[in-house]
């Protein structure tokens, strides 16, 4: 089966758009795209039009997944494959393709509660448009071939979670993280890759959550960066969800900030990319292996849960 290439957007359901742009600008350092009579707004990261799509809505949490293939070929073999395993994939209308600003445009539901669409043919900016920040240090966000970064969606169910994302996804397993945070509380989470490599562009482990989504990850290309976006968090008054800190697998230098939705955006740098040729899954015992200083605490659970990574 043709395999995904990358990460292409996200889009979220938020009910103070406003506040998101003060934040996503300021703060994080995107660039205010096209916006919709207080409707919409898209978020841009590189030359795309958009990579970042804000909805009105109440429920303050992800809405869909873009999923991109380098050729129209690659999309219909995909879909073809998928239905071939008895899973119902909905070609979308030109309407909602124009709005995500792709040529061709199919989705199909996520077992947790959201949508993952699927496309080819992303639109480009006009060339006397580039993509600007008005607070970054280095030249932007690491995009690309790479797509935008990773999500972290809860698992309701996380095997058959899993299952779909290997099976239906066809994603790769990049590595397993399983670290005992205390008497009967486990925190196992799966990550996974793409065709480009971006350590993960997907994970997701079992852990109570009144949202789907618990993050976004963007990097950016000058480590200064990170720790300039800190500094602009801190000043603004925004919970530090988990202070500067590493991770094992993903090589990730990292803080994570609590957006106006409630649900967390991760800022890094350094992230690696997985070559399968010469990749061997294995399994981490701790999510950070240093900072990453939690602000809040722990979501008690019985069954295994996590909430980074």
């Amino acid at each position: 089966m043709a395999a995904i290439s990358n990460l292409g957007y996200a889009v979220f359901g938020v009910s103070d758009l406003a506040a998101w742009e003060r934040f996503a600008v300021d703060l994080m350092g995107f660039q205010a795209g096209r916006r919709e009579d207080g409707r919409l707004l898209a978020l841009r990261m590189d030359d795309r039009e958009q990579r970042v799509v804000l909805e009105r809505g109440d429920e303050d949490d992800l809405r869909a997944a873009g999923w991109q293939f380098d050729t129209e070929d690659d999309l219909a073999a995909f879909v073809t494959g998928v239905r071939a395993q008895g899973v119902a994939v909905e070609a979308c209308s030109s309407d909602l393709a124009r709005a995500r600003r792709v040529e061709r445009l199919y989705s199909l539901d996520d077992p947790n509660g959201f949508r993952h669409e699927l496309f080819f043919g992303p639109a480009i900016a006009r060339a006397a448009d580039p993509f600007r920040s008005s607070v970054m240090k280095g030249p932007g966000f690491l995009t690309g071939p790479l797509g935008i970064g990773h999500l972290l969606p809860r698992a309701n169910d996380y095997a058959a979670t899993v299952k779909f994302y290997r099976e239906v996804l066809g994603l790769k397993i990049s590595d397993y993280i399983r670290e005992e945070l205390g008497p009967g509380m486990v925190a196992d989470a799966t990550f996974f890759h793409t065709a480009t490599g971006r350590h993960h562009s997907l994970a997701t482990a079992g852990f109570p959550s009144p949202k789907i989504l618990n993050h976004l990850m963007v990097e950016v290309q000058d480590m200064d960066d990170v720790g300039l976006a800190y500094d602009r968090c801190v000043k603004a008054g925004c919970t530090i969800m988990l202070e500067l800190g590493h991770h094992p697998n993903d090589r990730m230098f990292s803080f994570y900030v609590r957006t106006p939705s409630g649900f967390a955006i991760e800022i890094g740098w350094g992230g690696i990319v997985v070559d399968d040729a010469n990749w061997q899954v294995i399994t981490y015992d701790k999510m950070s292996d240093w900072g990453h200083k939690r602000n809040q605490p722990r979501i008690a659970a019985t069954a295994s849960s996590s909430s980074q990574g």
